[in-house]
């Protein structure tokens, strides 16, 4: 049950509230279908995830299943990078996010606060994550109820009073439009990818891991499609766009007035604690497991008293990105590398699936769905923004850079001197 507590809290913080007002640009009052495919395609990854994790539980969680795949090669090593950068930007986006809903209590939505905030809660999830697995869970899961009963509840209030002339399918744009807002919609869902890194904590990962994986999907998406609804059944699709990631508090205002606004403002700031906290926590274990098998430094497998330095270098990373970036403008990175290794995991999976039992056919449709919703980023997305272009393919070329520097080294250091 910590595993799917960690999945949702990771999933819940990391979309809803901040999806909503982008998706809706692109889908219009037809998020809740782009929310549903976004779900159906990470439950194919989630069945993959669930097969290779039964089979090779390890603190690495997905990076072994590369491993496992292509072997400890550049491919893996590569993807490995990768992985570690967009758990990085993830967690900066989420702290934003953060800090935006604290400053604009206390501190009049002040840039400097809202950049002060994010940074502190950062400190404090990585203070917190040093102490230990059992703590991290332990906050997680307090998190997680409290953040899902008041959705539920919203969701309840506002669809129970919803306008579905608002919803009715005469207003959704193309298919086009839909299918291009799923590649903004999926990045609520890469929380799930976190689950597989808690296997070295389970005492029994072949079953709990598969059971924790998909019980975590299935109320991220149910959540995900009913917040949808009620918002915009309550509110106007350019209303839920000039709004942004206030959205949900203003589409409780209708019916529950000042005080739901101010219950989803604290919902908000609860639930991106919870999701930057799910954030850092594979940090430990997937460093120190790549690390060991000489995907990293060995640096990566130590820690400066209890702070493991895998876990000080990612919040160290997330905190020069809050500080020095505009997150808005390169968030959805995070989204496209992590299609891109959710892809290569697919691909490793296929050289695999003999030895996990998984069906070639869920897979290949998997695979597809996948790479199919990074084909619609790159010509949507990438095409409108060629400074979200060219943070993506930086972000590749350091990954590459770094891996082949590392193994370069590495090579050296075993190399006996010849005299």
């Amino acid at each position: 049950m910590q595993a799917t507590f960690i999945g949702v809290g990771s999933m819940v913080g990391a979309g809803i509230f901040a999806l909503l007002g982008a998706a809706g640009a692109v889908a219009g009052a037809a998020v809740w279908l782009s929310f549903l495919i976004a779900g159906i395609i990470a439950a194919l990854q989630g069945y993959s995830f669930a097969k290779l994790g039964a089979k090779y539980p390890s603190g690495g969680g997905i990076l072994t299943f590369l491993s496992r795949g292509f072997g400890e090669g550049h491919l893996a090593g590569i993807g490995s990078w990768l992985f570690f950068t967009a758990g990085s930007i993830v967690v900066a986006m989420i702290a934003t996010s953060f800090g935006g809903y604290a400053s604009a209590v206390v501190a009049d939505d002040d840039r400097f606060w809202g950049k002060a905030f994010a940074v502190a809660l950062i400190l404090v999830m990585t203070a917190l994550n040093a102490v230990g697995s059992s703590a991290v869970a332990r906050v997680q899961s307090v998190i997680v109820v409290v953040v899902l009963v008041i959705l539920t509840v919203f969701a309840v209030v506002t669809i129970a009073s919803w306008d579905l002339t608002l919803l009715a399918p005469a207003g959704y744009p193309g298919a086009r439009e839909i299918i291009a807002s799923v590649a903004l919609t999926f990045f609520a869902f890469l929380g799930f990818g976190v689950i597989t890194f808690t296997a070295k904590d389970l005492p029994n990962p072949a079953r709990q891991l598969p059971k924790a994986i998909y019980f975590a999907l299935a109320i991220a998406t149910t959540i995900y499609v009913a917040v949808s609804l009620g918002v915009f059944g309550t509110l106007t699709a350019d209303q839920v766009v000039e709004y942004g990631a206030t959205a949900l508090a203003e589409a409780a205002k209708p019916t529950l007035g000042q005080a739901g606004y101010v219950l989803m403002v604290i919902t908000a700031l609860f639930s991106t604690t919870g999701a930057v906290n799910a954030g850092l926590y594979p940090s430990i274990g997937m460093t120190a497991h790549l690390a060991s098998v000489g995907q990293f430094p060995p640096v990566f497998g130590r820690s400066v008293g209890r702070f493991p330095v895998g876990l000080l270098v990612m919040a160290a990373l997330a905190i020069v990105l809050v500080i020095g970036f505009d997150l808005n403008k390169i968030a959805s990175i995070g989204s496209a590398v992590a299609l891109l290794v959710f892809s290569a995991v697919s691909i490793a999976h296929l050289r695999l699936f003999r030895g996990t039992g998984a069906s070639v056919v869920v897979l290949v449709i998997g695979l597809i769905a996948t790479l199919g919703t990074f084909v619609v980023f790159s010509t949507t997305t990438l095409v409108n923004e060629p400074a979200t272009a060219i943070a993506l393919v930086a972000i590749i070329v350091i990954a590459v850079a770094v891996d082949v520097w590392w193994k370069a080294a590495a090579r050296r250091s075993t190399t006996p001197l010849r005299g």
